[in-house]
């Protein structure tokens, strides 16, 4: 697999992530504080965002974003994580050896 290839499908396991709430999703204490009519359009900007340039997405793979949403700054970020979810993937391009966790911020959070 070329690099390109290889963070080509990175990038696509990340949105697949992104675009099923609720599947391995981590909410910190302030996005889980937010009602929950609050927290469903996070969720949809999150499944949604495609703004993806140099600045948020330096390697493309998708794995970052920052939104507003009802003037409320919040974060997201896709980290990587072996089956066991106690290190780092060995391959985050490989799905039989990784385990996404988004994880969804509000920005004073991070």
């Amino acid at each position: 697999m070329t690099e390109a290839e290889h963070v080509a499908a990175i990038a696509a396991l990340n949105d697949a992530l992104r675009a099923e709430p609720g599947a391995r999703w981590m909410l910190t204490p302030g996005v889980r504080a937010m009602p929950f009519a609050k927290q469903a359009v996070a969720f949809a900007l999150v499944s949604a965002f495609c703004e993806f340039n140099a600045d948020n997405d330096p390697h493309g793979e998708r794995d970052f974003g920052a939104f507003e949403a009802d003037g409320q700054r919040l974060l997201w970020t896709i980290d990587y994580y072996d089956l066991d979810m106690t290190l780092a993937s060995p391959d985050p391009a490989d799905p039989a050896v990784t385990k996404r966790v988004l994880t969804l911020m509000l920005a004073e959070e991070y």
